[in-house]
């Protein structure tokens, strides 16, 4: 068995990868912590009550190199770049999901704060796995994507040779409350989000500039992103809708077909996605028309998986040599 560990095991993505490693064929969970530590895994979160108990420390960088080979950050940004520099140099791989080694340095330090590991920074994989499967079974350390931009990147990513690029993208796209974390606010208050649904940081959100830098990276091409998100009353699940401009007609579904056939957890759609269909999987379902140049692409992710903990844990796997699916959950929380 391979020891892995979980730093962040208190918030919602922590808690998705304790459920998923419990049962994992190769992976043995050794190590938990969070900032405080001082606590059972069971009374973090109740759920788990006479399944695991497992103490959760306070964080021990020699501690976790003793413990494991392998350790999740599920932190907040800032975080974890000066842990994981320490980590890497003690010869533990790091699976990061927060936003510190995602983008390149500049578009971080634009984005969020200066940036504390910039060594490092220049040797992160990012872990969208379509993309970046191989260099990802090599790494030391990968970048969990952005829920928003992983759904907005399986989805547009095939058909960007396709579009006019001069032309503005458009991704319209809506989240269960989990994606704002655990820490009450006042837009994720139950008075506020009941009933309800509004966009928040349109045209601002700082994945905008993610979605734009990955795009150049794997097709070389400048797009002019416009992403609104918006908070919708549900759990958990990600819809995201993209709109762009063909420079020519196409069939969208063979497109998808084309760059997809052998993914097999990407799953194409007849009909528009819909966010019960993904929730509680590791699947990214697609679907995409057109109205003569006019394109609409739509995925569904459950964004605490896909877009955070199954991802996370899918790059584990192929950083240990494991196969990609062990452990990931299929079976979608329906009805």
């Amino acid at each position: 068995m391979i020891e892995v560990g979980i730093v962040g095991a208190s918030g919602y993505t922590g808690l998705e990868l304790v459920k998923m490693l419990l049962n994992h064929p190769s992976f043995r969970l050794n190590y938990l912590a969070t900032s405080s530590g001082d606590v059972m895994l069971e009374e973090l979160h109740p759920a788990l009550l006479d399944l695991i108990t497992f103490p959760v420390e306070e964080v021990d960088v020699e501690q976790v190199a003793q413990r494991c080979k392998l350790v999740f950050l599920a932190l907040p940004h800032k975080a974890s770049m000066g842990l994981a520099r320490q980590l890497i140099e003690r010869g533990v791989k790091i699976v990061d999901l927060s936003a510190d080694y995602r983008l390149d340095r500049e578009t971080y330090e634009a984005a969020y704060c200066p940036h504390e590991d910039p060594e490092h920074l220049g040797e992160a994989v990012y872990g969208l796995i379509e993309y970046y499967r191989e260099e990802i079974k090599v790494a030391r350390l990968v970048a969990g994507p952005g829920c928003y931009p992983t759904a907005t990147l399986l989805g547009i990513l095939p058909f960007i040779p396709y579009i006019d690029t001069s032309a503005p993208l458009f991704v319209d796209a809506k989240s269960g409350v989990s994606g704002a974390g655990k820490k009450l606010t006042e837009t994720s208050h139950f008075v506020t989000i009941n009933d309800n649904i509004f966009a928040y940081n349109p045209l601002k959100h700082r994945h905008a500039p993610e979605i734009e830098e990955k795009i150049a990276k794997v097709h070389g091409a400048e797009v002019s992103v416009n992403f609104v998100p918006h908070l919708i009353p549900a759990t958990r699940g990600e819809l995201v809708s993209v709109y762009a401009t063909l420079k020519e007609e196409i069939d969208p579904r063979q497109i998808l077909e084309n760059a997809y056939e052998t993914e097999r957890f990407i799953r194409l759609r007849e009909k528009p996605v819909d966010i019960k269909s993904t929730a509680g999987t590791h699947f990214c379902d697609l679907y995409a028309a057109r109205n003569g140049k006019a394109l609409f692409v739509s995925s569904a992710i459950d964004n605490l998986l896909r877009g955070a903990a199954s991802q996370a844990l899918a790059a584990a796997n192929l950083m240990m040599g494991l196969d990609e699916g062990a452990g990931l959950p299929v079976i979608a929380y329906v009805p």
